[in-house]
C-alpha cells in the first residue's frame, strides 16, 4: 500500500463479518443516522437491552464505534468503511495474479474464496464449490497413493474442516478412497503433466 495511505483499522473482510449479524448492523445503521448512546440506538433499532448492549461491545471490541472520553456517548468510526475499501482495493490492483490460470468466472470464484493460497470460506453454493474443489485437487498428484493422514496433512495447510473439504473430494469425483487409500481421479492435468507418446 503506498505510504501515503493509511492502514486500515479493521479489513474489509472484518467489516463484512461485523456487519453479517443484524443486530449489529441495525446498530450501526442506527449510529450513522444519529444515535450517540445506548438508549437512542435501542430507540431506533427495537432491540432489547440486552441485544443491544451485546451488538455494541462487540463493534466497540472490534474497533468500529468508539466511546466518548467521560463514557457516555457513542462514535461510529465511518472512515473505517473508505479506508478499509481503499486498502483492498490496493492490494487487488497491486497483487500478482494468484488465479491468472483459470477463465474469468473460475478466476472470480477463487479470488472470492481462495486467498493467499488458503481456502477461506468453503462455497456453499455446488458450482462454486466445484470450482474451489478443482483448484484444491491441484494438491494431489495423479497416480500417487495417499493415506487418510496425508490427505488430511494436504488438506490442512489450506483450510482447517479436513474432513468436509476430504468428503466433498470423493464426493464430486476428484479423489477416490478404498481401504484407507486416496487417490485423485478429477481435476485439470496441466499440458506438461500429461505423458507423450514417445
Amino acid at each position: 500500500m503506498p505510504d501515503n495511505e493509511p492502514s486500515p483499522l479493521l479489513e474489509a473482510s472484518e467489516l463484512v463479518g461485523l456487519l453479517a449479524d443484524s443486530d449489529r448492523l441495525r446498530a450501526v445503521s442506527a449510529l450513522v443516522l444519529g444515535a450517540d448512546d445506548v438508549a437512542t440506538v435501542r430507540e431506533a433499532t427495537g432491540l432489547d437491552a440486552r441485544g443491544a448492549s451485546r451488538a455494541l461491545t462487540r463493534l466497540i471490541d472490534a474497533g468500529l464505534v468508539e466511546r466518548s472520553t467521560d463514557g457516555t456517548h457513542l462514535v461510529l468510526l465511518a472512515s473505517a468503511f473508505n479506508v478499509a475499501a481503499r486498502a483492498s482495493a490496493v492490494r487487488a490492483h497491486d497483487a500478482p495474479a494468484e488465479h491468472d490460470d483459470v477463465s474469468r468466472d473460475e478466476a472470480r470464484v477463487l479470488r472470492t474464496f481462495v486467498r493467499d493460497g488458503r481456502i477461506v470460506q468453503i462455497p456453499a453454493q455446488h458450482a462454486k464449490r466445484i470450482i474451489v474443489l478443482e483448484w484444491l485437487v491441484q494438491h494431489f498428484e495423479p497416480g500417487e497413493r495417499y493415506s487418510e493422514r496425508m490427505v488430511n496433512l494436504i488438506i490442512g495447510r489450506v483450510h482447517p474442516d479436513t474432513a468436509a473439504l476430504r468428503r466433498y473430494l470423493v464426493d464430486n469425483d476428484f479423489l477416490a478412497r478404498e481401504h484407507g487409500e486416496y487417490w485423485r481421479i478429477g481435476g485439470r492435468v496441466p499440458l506438461e503433466d500429461t505423458p507423450t507418446d514417445a
